[in-house]
């Protein structure tokens, strides 16, 4: 049976500040449109999302609350993971291999450059980096969660929010 994984960057964030730390900067306008509009694309698409895994720094835990609502997924299903802030790739790796074998479909969200890398690795197609709010598609075929690594994915589309206004 075919995966999909659906690695989305978080949106526009507020700048960085030693008012507080990166870990709680928040969506500011245009991240909050940005992140809207992929949900919608994601939706009109008619992608069945089984599960949201994320990062949960503010800003990428708001990004995918708002694509949930966008495809009208309960946001309480939403799986944090604090490794995906800093993990690296092996975070992301892990957060992929442990998925359930019932999900099809799977969004994991997080933050540059760990994401892009993690594209690069799955699939060894030259990403580069993924802007705010961009959306790669990689779909692995006859593989488990449990199988993807390095390698064995093949890219289907890569999204900006750009492309979509």
């Amino acid at each position: 049976m075919k995966k999909i994984l659906l690695l989305i960057r978080h949106a526009k964030a507020e700048d960085q500040s030693v008012m507080f730390k990166d870990f709680d900067r928040e969506l500011v306008s245009r991240g909050i449109i940005d992140a809207a509009r992929m949900g919608r694309y994601i939706y009109t698409e008619q992608v069945m999302v089984d599960q949201i895994k994320t990062s949960s720094a503010a800003r990428a835990y708001q990004t995918v609350k708002i694509i949930a609502e966008q495809l009208k997924i309960q946001v309480d299903s939403i799986e944090m993971d604090e490794k995906l802030y800093s993990g690296g790739v092996q975070a992301y790796l892990a957060a992929v291999n442990t998925t359930s074998e019932i999900v099809q479909t799977l969004i994991v969200c997080g933050h540059n450059p760990d994401i892009s890398y993690f594209g690069e690795y799955l699939t060894r197609a030259d990403v580069g980096s993924m802007s705010k709010g961009s959306l790669l598609t990689i779909e692995f075929e006859e593989l488990t969660w449990a199988e993807v690594s390095g390698k064995t994915g093949t890219i289907i589309n890569h999204i900006s929010p750009k492309t979509l206004h």
